[in-house]
């Protein structure tokens, strides 16, 4: 099992590798970038007492989400789609499972996010509180102190809010996109250090339907 620095997290690994870590969040900076986004902190978005009454709903939803199962497609930065199954069990445990012929799987679980290329035969890990994703999986989500509001947008029965870490927004950004009536996550985007947006779209979404077994998120994916 390798573990990456940050240059080979963007820049040494395969292409469709960099687009299945973007999908779950994981992308982070490089290091040329880290100087300017360790000197500067997010802005914080002045909200309307209306907007911060969605911000808060959707707080509660995410909080309230104990279990996920989805079906997405993903649209990397290249316009490549590609589809598969997501399961989601707070805290802490994440799965995307692609669609044959991908080779691709990634599994969080034990503060960890493991990705593997069957195909490569190359297995890669980075921790998931590194990560604009993981912050879904926190056991109290909370959208402010470490994790500011920089955008916000509620039209035609959307609701959109785009999250950053506070200390570090030039690691990249994290936009959640729901419905707004009832709030129902629809989809996210993540976009890295570097401007790469990818954007995975839920469909078939089931929340709360209980126990997910454990082996769903065991990180020895070597052989699977």
């Amino acid at each position: 099992m390798t573990r990456p620095s940050r240059l080979s997290e963007r820049f040494l690994l395969p292409a469709r590798l960099a687009a299945c870590l973007l999908a779950g969040g994981v992308v982070m900076a490089c290091p040329a970038s880290m100087p300017e986004a360790r000197a500067q902190t997010a802005a914080a978005l002045s909200l309307a007492p209306a907007d911060r009454g969605w911000v808060q709903r959707v707080q509660a939803y995410l909080n309230g989400i104990t279990t996920l199962e989805a079906q997405f497609q993903q649209l990397a930065p290249d316009g490549k789609r590609t589809t598969g199954t997501a399961w989601l069990s707070r805290p802490g445990r994440m799965r995307f499972e692609y669609d044959k012929p991908s080779p691709l799987l990634l599994v969080a679980n034990h503060g960890q996010v493991v990705f593997n290329d069957s195909q490569l035969g190359q297995t890669t890990t980075i921790p998931l509180d590194k990560t604009p994703l993981g912050l879904l999986l926190r056991p109290d989500l909370q959208l402010s102190g470490d994790v500011t509001v920089t955008g916000f947008t509620h039209a035609n029965g959307l609701v959109q809010v785009t999250l950053a870490r506070t200390a570090s927004p030039g690691d990249g950004s994290l936009t959640l996109v729901f419905h707004d009536n009832p709030l129902a996550l629809r989809s996210w985007s993540v976009v890295d250090a570097q401007g790469q947006e990818t954007r995975v779209d839920l469909f078939n979404v089931r929340l709360g339907g209980g126990p997910q077994p454990d082996s769903l998120f065991d990180t020895d994916i070597g052989d699977q």
